[in-house]
């Protein structure tokens, strides 16, 4: 990993951060519509709710954590280890430390505890996420075309080849 970074688990203290990281991640999509800032955060906040409580309810066993840099929450990282797979729910980085290498490192991270544990690893991504070519570096395939998601796996072996969004 990254050197000066490091995990701590979410605590009810971090709501404030956990709401303005995930704001960061809609930013483009609240520019496209008319309302004003209470009226995009009472909806972020509604978006954020139903977010948590499902991740809560599907992956109750899950690890919700916070990425740390040098002492400052920097992002979060959600992960569900299943008996056959290892379910990235969720990973999320401020603005300002989007594209440094942060996100690379953790993921690499994971995929060498996949190879430990011979598990594969799933996640869902939008289709106009900018990490997913990461993902297809990293040897990611689509296992399914779901609309406005792609379904993801990587598998211990793959390697980190290049994949076509259709492969």
């Amino acid at each position: 990993m990254h050197e000066r970074i490091t995990l701590r688990r979410e605590e009810p203290e971090d709501a404030d951060f956990v709401f303005h990281l995930y704001a960061s991640t809609r930013a483009d999509e609240m520019q496209l519509v008319p309302w004003d800032d209470s009226q995009k955060e009472s909806f972020l906040r509604m978006q954020l709710h139903f977010q948590t409580t499902h991740y809560r309810q599907h992956y109750p066993h899950a690890s919700y954590q916070i990425i740390v840099l040098e002492g400052r929450p920097i992002g979060r990282l959600y992960v569900d280890s299943q008996e056959d797979q290892i379910r990235l729910l969720d990973i999320a980085l401020l603005p300002e430390y989007r594209g440094a290498g942060i996100g690379g490192s953790l993921f690499k991270e994971l995929l060498a505890r996949a190879t430990a544990e011979q598990k594969a690893v799933r996640m869902h991504v939008e289709r106009e996420n900018r990490a997913l070519r990461l993902y297809q570096r990293l040897g990611f395939r689509i296992l399914e075309d779901k609309g406005l998601y792609y379904f993801l796996e990587w598998k211990p072996g793959q390697g980190e080849a290049a994949a076509s969004p259709y492969s």
